[in-house]
């Protein structure tokens, strides 16, 4: 049965085995639709997203990747939902929409895949912002984060495929949190959430339940998040970035345990991450 998009999940019948053993039952399955992005009534990119909070998505995937510099130069969202998947039909000011159209190029987006659509290498790792140095959270602050991660992610416990994005503050109470099947997708409502509510990002830092990617940071950086936390690896590029964007960047973070890559207030420190079990 098809349900609206806004339920984010489906129930579905399946058969479970286990111990030798078999049985029907029901199942909470994650859904995945074609997320199409219509600027002034032109294609941008399609992404491959979780049917939720679609509004934050549009305003976050702008910003994010540069097609608009404020929220200001963003008039209208309007959904359009289809048998086949769902525009966001976007409205920008002609400023932004002619930058966009110079610089226009056709991609289409997978959960695990940022380069899609990317024509040439200098297309591929676009300029990172500098964000505003901040002193790196306490660890108590990082483990607190971490504990309340599953609580606040309803939609993962239902299904056990999605990602979430949170806001923390400096004492690690998480804030706000979206969910996507995509991390970038995850970050990009988030980042949109934050824009909206004018979120105050001097003090606190953003926890993603995935690896931190270069796409990550920059997506981080473009909103000048001072701390990226991520439950698993970084890459050498996002360490890369994050030290030219002079962003604090903590992987591997899980109970009792994370990694410092890069800080404001210390030296460059890498802790080696063998005794993770």
């Amino acid at each position: 049965m098809a349900l609206s998009h806004a339920d984010g999940y489906q129930t579905l019948p399946v058969h479970f085995w286990a111990a030798d053993k078999g049985k029907n039952g029901d199942d909470n399955i994650a859904q995945e639709q074609a997320i199409a992005l219509v600027y002034n009534g032109i294609s941008h990119a399609v992404m491959m997203a979780t049917p939720l909070d679609l509004e934050d998505f549009a305003r976050g995937f702008s910003l994010s990747e540069g097609i608009i510099h404020k929220l200001s130069e963003l008039q209208d969202i309007e959904i359009q939902i289809f048998p086949n998947g769902i525009e966001l039909q976007i409205s920008i000011n002609s400023e932004r929409m002619m930058a966009l159209k110079q610089h226009r190029r056709s991609l289409t987006g997978r959960t695990g895949c940022g380069l899609c659509g990317a024509e040439s290498l200098s297309q591929a790792i676009r300029p990172v912002h500098p964000v505003t140095p901040r002193a790196l959270p306490n660890a108590q602050a990082v483990q607190y984060a971490l504990s309340q991660l599953n609580d606040c992610q309803p939609l993962q416990s239902l299904t056990g495929a999605l990602h979430g994005a949170a806001w923390c503050n400096a004492q690690g109470e998480i804030c706000h949190i979206r969910e996507d099947v995509g991390r970038h997708n995850a970050l990009d409502k988030l980042i949109g959430l934050l824009q909206l509510q004018q979120q105050d990002l001097t003090d606190g830092f953003v926890l993603v339940s995935s690896r931190a990617s270069y796409e990550m940071i920059q997506k981080a950086c473009s909103i000048n998040v001072p701390t990226l936390v991520a439950v698993s690896a970084p890459t050498t590029l996002a360490i890369q970035l994050a030290t030219e964007a002079q962003l604090n960047l903590i992987g591997f973070a899980r109970k009792g345990y994370h990694v410092i890559y890069t800080q404001q207030e210390k030296d460059f420190l890498c802790i080696s991450h063998s005794s993770i079990i």
